[in-house]
């Protein structure tokens, strides 16, 4: 199907789709299995000017929106989840900024961040608040020109290799979500450490770390806004940035229905091709519907949220929530057409499948999105 790109939009696909080809599909393999980040592939995706479709123009980016991401998260993702996920995860952890940030705090930080010098991480989940985002521990209490911070954050994308963070802490514990705030934080601070980097099922070239505060010293004016913000921050990103979820089960689940469909055209059973039979060419009718129509999704959602619209909860999470459970569902499919070879790693396609879990867990569960669309539409019906 065609969704009319624009010369410029176009561009950034093909320019993805060059790196995937030259640069991410010859070593996805080895990067997989030896869980080595991509660090030479994001630079030069950084190099392309990839980083800065995220950015407004005044603060070196191109002005582009989040269809823009989207496209360009969605080729990266065909090629692998892994480089992708490193990609999108900068995005995630600097949109915070861009959202809350005094013009102070975007001229600080955002040149380095959209030329890919520098990669940024998103840190909210810990050990005992994921889904439940209002239920984080990490405390920060203001002391003369600092805030201390102590705490833990799990499970942090680009942990130890981003360079700027975003971290949720509890100011005012007592308010509930209402105490949180969110503060910029940088590689090096005193008391910021590292935990061991996460061995993982799948995305296993992204680098997946524990954050550790301990007594933390970030200055006064690097907290977003102000006191008490930080879940609106948290949950106003997390809007903004699940349609590109979407956009990376959409890449995965296309890589993996286009493995399946050249396999059934030179895999024979019964002297004839795979394709030829009834049952496989059902599967590949219903992997490509599912494909297009979760495509289709998640463009209308970053086109809304693009458009300026207010309300873009509901459309976010069904986006994120519908496209990756459509990756789960076409990968597996695509290892049963495969059939024994599909199980084996010599064939992407149960690297695809191992990848795409993680796309219904991560920005919040599916079962949480579920959530999120159900207690929108209670709550304002179909308007």
């Amino acid at each position: 199907m065609s969704y009319f790109l624009n010369e410029e939009q176009q561009m950034i696909v093909d320019i993805c789709k060059q790196i995937v080809e030259e640069r991410i599909k010859p070593v996805r393999a080895e990067l997989d299995e030896k869980e080595i980040f991509p660090s030479d592939i994001l630079k030069e995706i950084g190099q392309s000017d990839l980083f800065r479709l995220f950015i407004p123009e005044e603060y070196d980016g191109m002005g582009t929106g989040i269809f823009e991401v989207s496209l360009a998260t969605e080729e990266l993702s065909r090629g692998c989840l892994s480089v992708a996920t490193s990609y999108a995860a900068s995005g995630l952890g600097f949109l915070p900024i861009l959202i809350a940030g005094s013009e102070e705090q975007k001229k600080k930080y955002m040149p380095d961040l959209a030329s890919g010098k520098k990669l940024a991480a998103f840190g909210l989940t810990e050990p005992e608040a994921g889904s439940d985002a209002g239920g984080i521990k990490t405390k920060a209490e203001k002391n003369g020109e600092y805030y201390i911070l102590n705490g833990a954050k799990q499970w942090i994308t680009n942990g130890g290799e981003a360079d700027i963070y975003t971290i949720f802490a509890m100011t005012n514990p007592k308010k509930g979500s209402r105490g949180a705030s969110a503060f910029i934080l940088e590689k090096g601070m005193e008391g910021f450490e590292f935990g061991k980097k996460e061995n993982k099922m799948g995305i296993r070239a992204s680098a997946t770390r524990e954050l550790i505060f301990n007594n933390c010293k970030v200055p006064a004016e690097n907290i977003l806004s102000r006191e008490g913000t930080g879940f609106l921050i948290a949950m106003k990103t997390l809007d903004k940035s699940r349609p590109a979820v979407g956009a990376q089960a959409v890449g995965v689940a296309q890589a993996a229905l286009e493995e399946a469909l050249n396999y059934s055209k030179v895999r024979k059973q019964f002297n004839s091709t795979i394709s030829s039979f009834q049952a496989i060419r059902h599967m590949l009718a219903d992997m490509a519907t599912k494909v297009e129509a979760a495509r289709s999704l998640v463009y209308h959602a970053a086109k809304l949220i693009d458009s300026g619209q207010k309300n873009v909860s509901r459309i976010s999470a069904m986006a994120k929530m519908f496209a990756s459970d459509i990756a789960m569902q076409v990968t597996t499919d695509a290892v049963q057409i495969f059939g024994g070879y599909g199980y084996m790693k010599e064939y992407p396609v149960e690297k695809m499948m191992r990848d795409a879990k993680i796309l219904q867990i991560y920005e919040g569960t599916n079962q949480i999105q579920r959530d999120v669309i159900a207690l929108d539409l209670i709550k304002k019906g179909f308007n």
